[in-house]
């Protein structure tokens, strides 16, 4: 699993629409689009963090497993 296979997952598992996860993290729907689907494989640590916090999870679970 890499960062946009386990942010699709995590994101559906709550429920949670793209444009959702971007206002949450205060990042634009383009950042979180380009790291879902994999166009952006390697987001900074400040915008994973940002993205975590809004799904309510740790960095670590969006980097690992």
């Amino acid at each position: 699993m890499n960062i946009s296979d386990n942010l699709k997952r995590i994101r559906a598992e709550k429920g949670y629409s793209l444009e959702k996860v971007a206002r949450l993290s205060e990042l634009s729907l383009n950042t979180v689009v380009k790291i879902e689907n994999g166009a952006n494989k390697n987001p900074t640590i400040d915008t994973l963090s940002k993205i975590a916090t809004a799904l309510e999870v740790g960095v670590d679970d969006l980097i690992m497993k």
